[in-house]
């Protein structure tokens, strides 16, 4: 399996270091190659070659019957390459787990030079595993429409009997979260506008805007923020384990007001802590937030429409109650571990008996 450092921020390190130690392992021999840290740019090429040399061996020594790759677009795109030729050169079967985001630059805006490129590699996989029904039909642009497998992210849903004993306190805190990048893609320079929108109804409500960015992103949505929202927000950085398990369980709401996305770990998180969801209706997200059910989904850059989400979620406690009861059932119902790995070893499976 190729995948990224476990330490790398972002959904794709997310998802894959759920798999160590996991079912996955003890149904499956599996070897992992890290192939890209974000350490800066000479560590991160030190870590692809490094990368390639045990890739190199590993298939001569271990003699794998399947190699799993998670990619995405941009530069994973290309990083990847060499590990599918390698594998395809000693008639290795390869399935391509892409989590990419942004598919209009990627392939609809692209020349043609580059899309037949993408279709090219593409082509060289034995089966492509994306994140969502919505995802599905962008990736028949480029790939057969019968290799081309859903699996949804996955999270790990909490004790219903923690969640309910959570409710009350987190309906009066009103503490509105968010967990990611802070960037354009995002949605972060929107944050001042929704924030402002949504204090301009309720004073009492509080932001926590967790993540990091490059140094004029932070700058930009740090200084609009503290403009519209004053001491009604704050940015802790990027938070991990404990600290990001404490901001779930306190928290209110969960905001993604992304611009394009797969089907964002940070959104099942945030289900799976019992979190009413306000977001937007890009990539597969509308597929996990149901509108009036377990929160809102709004068109990109609506900010007005996300800040009357957030008022309408926090303005009465038995629908909030209901939404937050909903909200953890859908992430236990069709998003968990379990049902996840299942679909992976059944494409493991299929794949292996194939060749």
């Amino acid at each position: 399996m190729i995948v990224q450092q476990p330490d790398v921020k972002g959904g794709i390190a997310a998802v894959t270091s759920g798999y160590y130690g996991s079912r996955l392992e003890e149904d499956f021999d599996i070897r992992y190659v890290e192939s890209y840290c974000d350490k800066g740019f000479v560590r991160m090429v030190l870590k692809a070659f490094k990368a390639y040399v045990r890739f190199f061996f590993l298939i001569r020594s271990f003699k794998p019957q399947l190699i799993h790759m998670h990619t995405s677009f941009g530069g994973s795109f290309y990083r990847m390459q060499p590990f599918l030729y390698m594998a395809k050169k000693r008639g290795i079967p390869v399935v391509d787990h892409l989590h990419g985001a942004d598919f209009e630059s990627f392939y609809v805006n692209a020349s043609d030079k580059k899309k037949a490129k993408i279709r090219k590699v593409y082509g060289l996989c034995s089966k492509m595993i994306v994140l969502s029904d919505e995802w599905k039909a962008n990736m028949l642009q480029v790939y057969d429409s019968d290799r081309i497998e859903v699996v949804e992210n996955y999270c790990k849903p909490q004790d219903e009997g923690k969640i309910e004993a959570l409710m009350e306190k987190r309906f009066a805190g009103k503490q509105v979260l968010f967990l990611g990048e802070l960037g354009k893609r995002k949605g972060g320079y929107d944050f001042a506008k929704i924030a402002e929108g949504v204090l301009g109804k309720d004073k009492d409500v509080r932001f926590v805007f967790c993540g990091s960015g490059s140094e004029a992103d932070e700058k930009a949505i740090k200084d609009s923020v503290a403009l519209a929202a004053k001491d009604r927000a704050v940015f802790p950085g990027w938070v991990r384990g404990k600290d990001k398990e404490k901001l779930l369980e306190e928290s209110a709401v969960f905001l993604l007001p992304s611009y394009n996305e797969g089907l964002p770990m940070s959104v099942l998180d945030a289900m799976a802590y019992g979190l009413p969801v306000v977001s937007t209706t890009v990539g597969g997200i509308p597929q996990i937030v149901r509108n009036g059910e377990n929160g809102y989904v709004n068109k990109p850059g609506d900010c007005a429409a996300m800040a009357d989400s957030i008022n309408r979620i926090l303005a009465e406690r038995a629908g909030y109650i209901d939404m937050s009861k909903k909200s953890l059932a859908i992430a236990k119902g069709s998003y968990s571990f379990d049902v996840h790995v299942k679909k992976i070893e059944e494409i493991y499976g299929s794949v292996i008996g194939e060749n």
